[in-house]
């Protein structure tokens, strides 16, 4: 059996402020410092993503099995703050704007939408879980 279990990203440099993110399947993600000009996402934007897009898999194969959306927008906010605790996020909301056109399924998928969202954001969404929970983070410096 396999241990399908261990997630990773390689995150490298590529130049001042610039960094692409490489998954363990080859797919890459660039992003940056937010600085004037540059339109990459910043690492907080990426977890205001993840956090939305989790939650938005999850949902999206649970409700479109049964009707496809004709709109399917997650938006996803939070307050920045820094106080005794050091700089973080307050106030995280994720807001799912889901429409159905009529027809066959549409109100099955409707009907399930809102448990769809809930068991994601309670159980499945590992991101938010993890969030929520709470994970310490272990960080370390290798020579090489």
């Amino acid at each position: 059996m396999t241990d399908n279990s261990s997630r990773s990203v390689t995150v490298e440099r590529t130049s001042t402020g610039r960094f692409t993110a490489t998954n363990p399947r080859g797919g890459t993600l660039d992003f940056g410092t937010g600085a004037a000009g540059d339109t990459t996402f910043t690492p907080v934007e990426l977890l205001l993503a993840a956090l939305g897009g989790c939650t938005a898999v999850d949902v999206d194969v649970a409700t479109s099995r049964h009707a496809e959306p004709s709109r399917f927008t997650v938006s996803v906010a939070g307050t920045k703050v820094d106080d005794e605790l050091g700089q973080r996020l307050t106030d995280l909301a994720v807001t799912f704007h889901v429409t159905f056109p009529d027809g066959e399924g549409a109100e099955r998928a409707r009907a399930i939408l809102p448990r769809a969202v809930r068991t994601s954001h309670d159980r499945l969404c590992t991101v938010s879980r993890t969030v929520e929970v709470g994970t310490p983070v272990a960080t370390a410096v290798e020579e090489g």
